[in-house]
């Protein structure tokens, strides 16, 4: 049960009359069914939910009630705090000030301190330390034409360095693996696409708005196969890019090899991108198995070093 939610559900209790279990799940993207558990978990922390069956029925915090600023434990506070903070660090504006703001009142006095405390323990600063100055002024753009369903225009880039002109409506900004990207319908490929913003180029909102269509979520978990095509290979590797290498597997498929050095069952598909990682390690890092592997791996090192030659 996720803790923003239920923060939000009272929220918005709070900011209207009466609201229905259906419109409530499509806000939070959740079935009808999980809503209905919320608002009894709602219930049970103190504050009183009633629901009114019928037409024009729905949910509805009980009138002259206030909340009991002790209904939030200390670390469900300070988780809220932490992850409104991290946000704050790449998207700016009125809603997340005053998200905060709200969330913050719920502090009793007598605790405040030590919420400060726990808040802080874990810092998430979303922000690049280098790259791009575009993206916080790009997420700005996204965010305003989500909220307003206008369309974007702006010039992407393949992986090639191809740039071609695109229309495309927004429906969801994303955070992946420190990259931002938006899902949108591209106009030119008659399709949803998740377009990376650091790959964008020129992005501008236009007057015109959009009907909203049925969305369709990006897949953003690829485990399951990339477990199927991956195969693994040993490599050895140099100590001093051991903290590299653990951003492609775990500590487990380590093995020390003397002082210095490390044997690792290396996760691996044939094609560019792989071959790519294992170069970005240097002459820190040599492919042992297996023989065709290590093989190609000097067949593109003779090809960059005739590039030298010449």
């Amino acid at each position: 049960m996720k803790v923003d939610r239920l923060v939000g559900i009272i929220m918005i209790l709070l900011d209207k009359e009466r609201i229905g279990a259906q419109e409530l799940a499509d806000m939070f993207e959740v079935s009808p069914r999980t809503i209905y558990r919320d608002i009894d978990a709602i219930n049970m922390a103190g504050i009183p939910v009633r629901g009114a069956p019928g037409v024009g029925g729905g949910f509805e915090i009980m009138q002259k009630y206030k909340i009991d600023k002790k209904v939030f434990s200390t670390a469900e506070l300070s988780a809220i705090l932490m992850g409104l903070s991290s946000l704050s660090n790449m998207i700016r504006g009125d809603e997340l000030v005053n998200a905060l703001a709200k969330v913050k009142s719920f502090i009793p006095a007598d605790r405040a301190k030590d919420i400060e405390i726990k808040a802080n323990q874990v810092y998430i600063d979303l922000s690049p330390w280098m790259g791009s100055g575009n993206i916080q002024a790009y997420l700005e753009i996204i965010k305003t034409a989500l909220q307003e369903n206008k369309l974007l225009t702006f010039e992407y880039a393949d992986r090639y360095g191809n740039k071609t002109a695109r229309t495309a409506e927004p429906y969801q900004l994303v955070l992946k693996s420190s990259h931002w990207y938006f899902q949108g319908y591209c106009h030119k490929r008659n399709d949803f696409r998740l377009f990376r913003l650091s790959r964008t180029s020129n992005l501008q909102m236009q007057g015109e708005s959009f009907a909203p269509r049925d969305y369709q979520k990006p897949q953003l978990d690829f485990t399951d196969i990339l477990e199927n095509m991956q195969t693994k290979i040993k490599i050895r590797i140099h100590k001093s890019v051991m903290e590299r290498a653990l951003d492609f597997c775990d500590y487990e498929n380590f093995s020390p090899d003397g002082d210095a050095h490390y044997i690792v069952r290396f996760p691996f598909i044939e094609n560019d991108y792989y071959y790519n990682i294992l170069f970005s390690f240097g002459d820190k890092c040599e492919c042992l198995e297996p023989l065709h592997i290590r093989s190609e791996m000097k067949r593109r090192i003779h090809n960059v070093a005739a590039l030298y030659e010449k």
